[in-house]
């Protein structure tokens, strides 16, 4: 059996930094797929959110990783089209949204540096019926990720997600409400607790973490809802992201921190080098940290972002090495990332497999 059945991961995932100006409409090109799944943050400076936009919704529907609030449609600075190889961006800046998320960020400055993360799920949706509740699945099953929406009906439900196998990950969102923020189901929390991706809290207790996924698993085909608010318990409509491990190509799990002061802390083995590491901890309160390989092409890795606030990027002391099967923490006992005896939970996208598909290994970095 091959080692992986993905030998090029800009296929389906890429991170793109741009420099925004202002021109209407406007191409980006060179993500390497249709970027159905586009995931945008302004690097110059703090107070500002970050950007989400998919196929399913559409370009100028934009929910915010750092916020509970509802999605807004934006008439300026919004995606136009989902292209082969990119997106097209319109509309510029005015008075209204001198603020915005894909050209300007700047008051009518006319510049600015940005970061994108993309990923490519199926295009246009179907309907998908596995579920008690009928969905809309745009699904990618060899990059294994699917964007799926529904409507709450506040009670126990089950929505089908199109991936044909468990998801590892799953991000839920209401997208016509505010107030609930990113209920998260990853496979390394029990599925009685969850953490939002929107806050530092540390895997929830309460009685929302049964209700948010009715303390059950997802399965090949769904996945299930309680009558917590943030994933069935009112009649909004809701947006999930889910994920599945795909190998050579992305991985999702967990690390113990080992603290220290040596400057080396826990090696995790993910069988590729990665583009993109995303950090939780779950045993106690930490920002989530979002490393990529475009920002800091070099090790040590070192430029964040961190997708539960309004910060702007920076220069952490929780820092990582990107390796060619893995990424090792630096940084001594950081609580963020590495605190002895802490318990972390990560997402990681791949820049090369370690191995191809014919079983040639690939340069470490």
């Amino acid at each position: 059996m091959a080692y992986t059945t993905i030998d090029k991961p800009t296929d389906y995932f890429s991170v793109n930094l741009w420099v925004g100006n202002d021109a209407s409409p406007r191409s980006f090109t060179g993500f390497g797929h249709q970027p159905d799944f586009v995931w945008v943050r302004y690097r110059d400076g703090g107070s500002l959110n970050h950007a989400l936009v998919d196929v399913i919704r559409g370009g100028d529907k934009i929910l915010f990783s750092n916020s509970s609030a509802a999605q807004d449609t934006k008439s300026h600075g919004e995606i136009t089209s989902f292209d082969s190889d990119g997106i097209t961006v319109a509309d510029g800046t005015n008075a209204s949204f001198p603020r915005l998320y894909f050209n300007d960020d700047q008051p009518f400055s006319g510049s600015g540096n940005y970061v994108g993360w993309s990923w490519k799920a199926g295009g246009s949706p179907s309907s998908n019926t596995d579920g008690s509740i009928t969905s809309s699945v745009s699904a990618n099953t060899t990059a294994g990720f699917s964007i799926v929406s529904y409507t709450a009906t506040n009670a126990n439900a089950t929505v089908g997600h199109g991936l044909g196998v468990k998801p590892d990950l799953i991000f839920i969102k209401q997208a016509s409400a505010s107030g609930q923020g990113w209920a998260t189901f990853h496979r390394d929390i029990v599925n009685t607790k969850f953490v939002r991706l929107n806050e530092a809290d540390g895997a929830n207790t309460s009685t929302d973490g049964t209700g948010n996924f009715n303390s059950t698993d997802p399965t090949t085909s769904v996945f299930s809802i309680g009558t917590a608010i943030a994933t069935g318990g009112s009649t909004a409509s809701m947006i999930a992201y889910c994920f599945n491990e795909v190998k050579g190509f992305s991985k999702f799990g967990q690390y113990r921190g080992t603290g220290g002061s040596s400057g080396d802390g826990a090696f995790v083995h993910l069988g590729f080098q990665p583009a993109l590491v995303i950090i939780k901890r779950t045993d106690s309160g930490g920002n989530w940290h979002m490393y990529d390989n475009k920002r800091d092409p070099d090790n040590v890795v070192e430029t964040a972002q961190q997708t539960n606030t309004t910060d702007g990027e920076f220069t952490t002391n929780n820092k990582l090495d990107f390796l060619s099967n893995g990424f090792r923490l630096r940084g001594g006992s950081e609580t963020t990332t590495n605190a002895d005896g802490g318990t972390y939970i990560y997402l990681s996208f791949a820049e090369s497999s370690f191995v191809s598909s014919s079983g040639v290994p690939n340069t470490a970095r």
